[in-house]
């Protein structure tokens, strides 16, 4: 009978251990979950700001060009210097 009730303890022992490394395992996935978010927010806002930034550069690129094209050009010989 003795070695019946030991049987039992290890087993409830055991539940014990699995029901404690169910409630970690759940817990490291919330963390993992939350840290996915924080993470997908991070990855969305920085394209966002890669998106304006790079439309701003094509923008000023455009600028730059039009102001070329308007600038005299230079004649095709050097002044005299005397």
């Amino acid at each position: 009978m003795a070695w019946h009730n030991g049987r039992r303890s290890r087993r409830l022992t055991d539940l014990k251990e699995l029901s404690a490394r169910i409630d970690e395992l759940e817990s490291r996935l919330a963390f993992q979950d939350d840290t996915i978010e924080t993470l997908n927010a991070t990855v969305t806002a920085q394209w966002l700001k890669i998106d304006a930034l790079s439309r701003q550069v094509a923008a000023l690129n455009d600028r730059l060009r039009e102001a070329e094209a308007s600038m005299p050009k230079p004649p095709s010989e050097p002044p005299p210097h005397y």
